[in-house]
């Protein structure tokens, strides 16, 4: 199979210099063919580009870089193209042969303005890959930005995601496309000028930040609610929630209770500021709430967090993420609560964050975030199964199933009510851990899913703070997390700005 990009020479960049596309572990080769289109440039582009580049991103080369054309390569065509993906916003050849002519659409629109145009509007747009032979759209996603440092940033974030789908489709694999709402176009987008001036300012927003508070500072909120919980209502209402106490310059996050052995604990990340490097910590509870102090329960040499828990075959085992490690590694416990020893690796060679294990209808199926090295990390959700906890785990047909900011990244244990199957997602249209979703899943199989988003939950009255990202019971003990500003010390708090003490939340703000 032979793919053919076909881009604009003026809208030459570096995400378009390649010599083949990754599809399902197979380097598939792939040709520009470089067009020269009518449609005009945003004046200076190139030079805010460039400013961006020096100070947002310190200097390092990004995707969005102009790439400069070798003649040469010009003209190194291998011959007539199977499959066509065409970037431009230039009407179709009628009289090419491809078999397949992708078209990714931004918002609606074709070619990088429309991306772009998006962005200055102040969000990612909605993409659409369609099959121009007969208009149908192949695969939808919404990317996630919380990684993209300003105008050129979030366009090669929009170009990363765009390959993960134009990949997926060549794949073979079938996709299901989701029905995802465009963003509202804005009155007045904002000039490439101002938006990357608007990106200087929350950088330097962000860098005061970091010289004065510990960001994010995550904790974990607890109550004993014996009435209805979040599950039935909805909403975060009902008993106070209580604040585990840390110890300042330790973040605790991703809190998932447990029952074990006549003892309920609470497991969670702990993060070590001063290091940058998370550990599974734990603390008791008792009717009456926490007892003594949290204690180290798992640490390896690699970051680890979201320490999902679930019980197989008599025994407690434990998932903590390792994303940054490449692997989903499984933990058996051999002393209730602090000894714990690697017992298998379930899936590896790929980032997989905040896996998630649920069994329904006589299947083991696997949720996590999945990212192929590019874009943001909180957007694309896999699913694998498997018979039995240690596997063989084979990935979905559809993988990644969905490709949605909104309600793709897993944000807890899953939750039966009344025979209707939940989850809870993280919402991470205002950025990464701004909120959470809950999801009804009504088709689920080893080649079908399909969840419908019921209730959205922000911080607010109930749950002061700036985010909200998971959500877990165990009996009558409800636990979420949120992130708060976290001074470091009492001399810097005295003399923070009040934009910094309460910043308003965006999705390039990083606290």
């Amino acid at each position: 199979m032979i793919i053919e990009f076909r881009c604009e020479i003026e809208q030459a960049r570096r995400w378009m210099d390649r010599d083949t596309l990754s599809i399902d572990g197979r380097d598939v080769p792939v040709q520009i063919a470089w067009t020269a289109t009518a449609e005009p440039r945003p004046t200076g582009l190139d030079a805010l580009f460039a400013l961006e580049r020096l100070v947002l991103q310190k200097g390092k080369p990004g995707g969005a870089d102009r790439l400069k054309i070798d003649p040469e390569r010009m003209q190194a065509r291998t011959g007539a193209a199977d499959v066509i993906v065409d970037f431009t916003g230039a009407a179709r050849d009628p009289g090419n042969s491809a078999r397949l002519y992708l078209r990714p659409l931004f918002n609606g629109t074709a070619g990088e303005n429309a991306a772009l145009a998006a962005i200055l509007a102040g969000d990612l747009p909605v993409i659409d890959i369609v099959n121009e032979v007969d208009g149908a759209v192949l695969d939808r996603g919404h990317p996630s930005g919380e990684i993209a440092a300003g105008l050129s940033g979030a366009l090669e974030t929009v170009m990363a995601r765009t390959l993960t789908m134009v990949a997926a489709i060549l794949s073979g694999r079938p996709r299901i496309v989701p029905q995802l709402a465009r963003p509202a176009a804005g009155r007045i987008g904002r000039r490439p000028a101002a938006y990357v001036a608007r990106g200087l300012a929350i950088s330097i927003a962000k860098e005061i930040y970091r010289l004065c508070c510990y960001a994010p500072h995550w904790h974990v909120g607890w109550r004993f609610n014996k009435g209805a919980g979040v599950w039935q209502t909805g909403d975060l209402s009902g008993p106070g929630w209580n604040v585990l106490a840390d110890p300042g310059n330790h973040f605790y996050a991703d809190p998932f209770p447990i029952t074990w052995q006549g003892r309920t604990f609470v497991f969670f990340e702990d993060l070590d500021h001063r290091v940058g490097k998370g550990i599974i910590s734990a603390i008791e509870f008792d009717e009456a709430g926490p007892v003594g102090a949290a204690v180290p329960v798992l640490e390896e040499p690699w970051h680890l967090s979201y320490p999902f828990l679930i019980e197989d075959d008599g025994a407690l085992w434990m998932i903590p993420e390792s994303s940054l490690n490449g692997d989903v590694a499984l933990y058996k416990c051999v002393r209730f609560p602090d000894k714990w020893e690697r017992h298998a690796t379930l899936l590896s060679g790929f980032e997989l964050a905040d896996a998630t294990i649920m069994r329904h209808n006589g299947l083991n199926y696997l949720f996590g975030a999945w990212r192929d090295g590019t874009g943001g990390y909180s957007d694309s959700l896999a699913i694998y199964c498997a018979e039995h906890l240690m596997g063989p785990w084979l990935p979905h047909a559809s993988n990644p199933v969905l490709i949605d900011r909104a309600s793709a990244r897993p944000a807890g244990n899953f939750v039966t009510i009344n025979d209707r199957l939940w989850r809870p997602v993280q919402d991470c249209s205002d950025g990464y851990g701004a909120a959470l979703a809950l999801a009804e899943i009504v088709e689920l199989s080893p080649t079908t899913f399909k969840q419908v988003v019921r209730h959205s939950l922000r911080p607010g009255p109930a749950w002061p703070g700036r985010k909200l990202h998971t959500l877990n019971r165990c009996g009558q003990l409800e636990v979420i997390d949120g992130s708060r500003v976290q001074p470091k010390t009492r001399a810097f708090a005295s003399r923070l700005p009040s934009a910094v003490l309460s910043p308003r939340t965006s999705p390039n703000t990083a606290c």
